[in-house]
């Protein structure tokens, strides 16, 4: 009777492993983009505004991110009474940060700026990620917070290299990680993402998430609004 026990318990692992890789990338992200709402919703979504608070060792950091679909990005960073940003289009990224003693726009390092080029897609990465030029790899399955997640390394044509951590009980993104140099040194980057909720248009996005920076609340995300063209300049 233990051995038949045993057996059963030694079956059904063998089938849980292999409904797990019988996923194919295309399937994982398939349901990946039905999770957010589906293809014809996400392609709708062309501008978006997020609103939030930054806690960075006790100081809180006022943050809104703009952003046009695929023309330009503007992160606009309120602290200690300073006003920052970050810009970053298809072809350049400029940061002034007076709070970091910058005195006039700067030019952003080039990998900075090719990670900015990625995030310029706000529809989502791996909606029609073949037609974009980046590849996707299916990894295996791994842990996060002891839920099986699927691990897609992603490789955008412009040289950059991120991996997502895919639910497979939600299929939402939970996790990405990354190498990026920062001083000079090259640094693992790990973003967590949390607290999904539906915006007032029907979008899905993160309100949380965390990061080397700290943790990031956003309590409003307005999407399809008119946004000038000229704050990206």
């Amino acid at each position: 009777m233990k051995k038949i026990k045993n057996s059963l318990l030694v079956i059904g692992a063998l089938l849980l492993a292999q409904s797990l890789h019988a996923q194919t990338v295309d399937e994982i992200v398939d349901k990946y983009i039905h999770a957010l709402g589906g293809k014809e919703k996400l392609s709708s979504l062309k501008t978006l505004r997020m609103q939030g608070n930054l806690n960075v060792q006790g100081t809180d950091v006022e943050i809104t991110m703009t952003k046009s679909h695929l023309i330009g990005s503007r992160a606009d960073i309120t602290v200690m009474g300073s006003a920052n940003y970050q810009i970053v289009t298809p072809a350049k990224g400029t940061a002034f940060m007076p709070i970091q003693g910058m005195a006039e726009p700067t030019d952003m390092p080039d990998e900075q700026f090719k990670v900015g080029q990625t995030q310029l897609d706000i529809q989502s990465a791996l909606l029609d990620y073949k037609e974009k030029g980046t590849a996707v790899e299916l990894q295996g399955m791994e842990k996060v917070n002891g839920e099986d997640h699927f691990k897609l390394k992603l490789a955008f044509k412009n040289g950059i290299f991120t991996t997502y951590f895919i639910s497979s009980k939600t299929y939402l993104l939970t996790k990405a990680t990354g190498k990026r140099t920062i001083n000079g040194e090259l640094t693992d980057i790990e973003t967590i993402y949390t607290n999904y909720k539906q915006n007032a248009d029907g979008y899905w996005f993160p309100y949380t998430t965390s990061g080397i920076q700290g943790e990031t609340n956003y309590d409003k995300i307005e999407t399809n609004i008119a946004v000038d063209s000229g704050i990206f300049k």
